[in-house]
């Protein structure tokens, strides 16, 4: 049935009107107020923006088509269900783009609170020197963090699917505000950005072959290699925070994961993480294989005593048995892993663990006692291993670390942004500098991602 010149013209102001919504979507660089310290890193700001940007074109174009598409000539009107069909698809897909401008203006509103904007540009750069892989042949992608309510971390990772269609070109990393602020903010995060880590170097397909084969040749604890094989992104995870930050990782594990008892001991093959009583004692464990020191048998042994296994039913403990069992061979697979992606080296020589071994982080703090300004000439995640560290030893305060942590955060927004501004006024008087700094984001996220801790 041909469309009424009524319904057509309808159609086409309800068109037009979602043209004029669609102009009040501003890019964020022109409506949101923050301290400059605060803003985003350059290449996640962007990335971000051009997404937006692109995704508004397209729909304009899409709803400009339409429009000339009502307006055919009259001996052959469009049909007025199929008029109807295509605007409802328009307005879905209107919606679709506000969702997506939501989901990045919640993250980037918070960046003009006071304080916590400070610190949040801050956490950026922390993410970005946790997920630098020097030896990996991988596009490292932009990171960003807001905070959120709850105990837990999580991220959207770079290059999924968003609400509505279309991939993520940042990773948004929700921390929880309840661990603002202090050292245990730094395993929530390095294990977030564990998850994007793991994406780049292939580490949960490549890893599970191995444990598939392990199973294979272990029938008496199949059960165990099944478990660790449905856990295993979410224990990659747990090692890259191992791998970074040393025993603030399971120091911060402890603390998120410190449940009732009757959630402690849940397994539930259903759900991607390790029941949290495992899960402390394996990254205590592989924290003991990559740094041996006495404050894991510490933290293992407290951890028992908080939750000791007596009173579990039968069945329950001999599971937990064979978990505890299997062990020591998935800490091996994990350290000795060889992934695709780096070529021949290990996870463990691509993270860099030598440079935090318990003795030189020991010997770190004593020398920021005497020279409290040599802390701010190291990478975030290794200043993070020192402090947790020192917690584990009593070697700091609670007090003194939320202090530390919160004048490094800002330290560090600071400095990351006066170092870009450098670069960029650098790039400006010269001008094939310049295209490279402004129009190569690559450029400048190899700048954010690995010098920006420097002196």
């Amino acid at each position: 049935m041909p469309i009424s010149p009524y319904a057509s013209w309808m159609l086409e102001q309800e068109a037009r009107a979602l043209l004029t919504r669609l102009a009040r979507v501003k890019p964020f660089v022109s409506q949101e107020t923050m301290l400059p310290v605060a803003e985003l890193m350059p290449d996640a700001q962007i990335a971000i923006e051009n997404y937006l940007i692109e995704g508004r074109r397209l729909l304009r174009g899409m709803i400009n088509a339409y429009i000339d598409w009502l307006r055919a000539p009259r001996h052959r009107p469009p049909g007025a269900v199929e008029a109807q069909r295509r605007f409802t698809i328009l307005r879905l897909r209107f919606n679709r783009v506000l969702t997506q401008f939501d989901l990045f203006n919640d993250v980037i509103t918070q960046r003009s609170e006071s304080e916590t904007g400070v610190w949040l540009s801050g956490l950026d750069i922390v993410a970005a020197d946790a997920l630098d892989i020097p030896s990996a042949h991988v596009e490292i992608p932009p990171l960003i963090c807001y905070l959120d309510r709850g105990v837990g971390a999580a991220i959207r990772r770079a290059r999924t699917r968003l609400p509505g269609g279309g991939d993520s070109p940042v990773a948004i990393i929700k921390v929880p505000r309840e661990r603002m602020i202090g050292s245990g903010i730094a395993s929530s995060l390095v294990h977030e950005v564990g998850h994007q880590g793991a994406a780049l170097l292939g580490l949960v397909e490549s890893l599970r072959p191995v444990l598939r084969g392990l199973r294979k040749g272990a029938p008496f604890d199949s059960q165990a290699w099944d478990l660790w094989e449905r856990w295993i992104s979410e224990i990659v995870a747990d090692f890259w925070s191992v791998a970074r930050v040393g025993v603030a990782s399971t120091l911060g594990l402890m603390g998120v994961v410190s449940l009732p008892r009757a959630f402690v001991f849940r397994i539930n093959p259903q759900d991607p993480h390790p029941a949290p009583w495992i899960r402390v004692k394996l990254s205590a464990a592989l924290g003991k294989a990559l740094f041996p020191q006495p404050a894991w048998d510490r933290l293992t042994g407290m951890w028992e005593e908080f939750y000791p296994l007596a009173g579990l039913a039968e069945e329950q403990q001999q599971l937990i048995t064979a978990l505890e069992r299997t062990m020591p061979a998935l800490v091996a697979v994990l350290i000795n892993h060889r992934p695709m992606a780096l070529r021949g080296r290990t996870v463990v020589e691509a993270l860099d663990t030598g440079r935090i071994q318990p003795a030189r982080l020991r010997a770190m703090l004593a020398d920021w006692r005497a020279t409290p300004d040599k802390m701010y000439q190291v990478r975030p995640t290794m200043v993070f291993a020192v402090i947790g560290q020192g917690r584990a030893d009593g070697k700091i305060t609670p007090e003194e670390e939320s202090a530390v942590v919160g004048k490094l955060l800002a330290h560090w927004a600071l400095r990351s942004t006066l170092q870009v501004t450098a670069a960029c006024a650098a790039a400006l008087a010269h001008p094939c500098g310049c295209h490279k700094v402004v129009k190569g984001k690559k450029q400048i996220s190899t700048t954010t991602r690995r010098v920006l801790w420097s002196v």
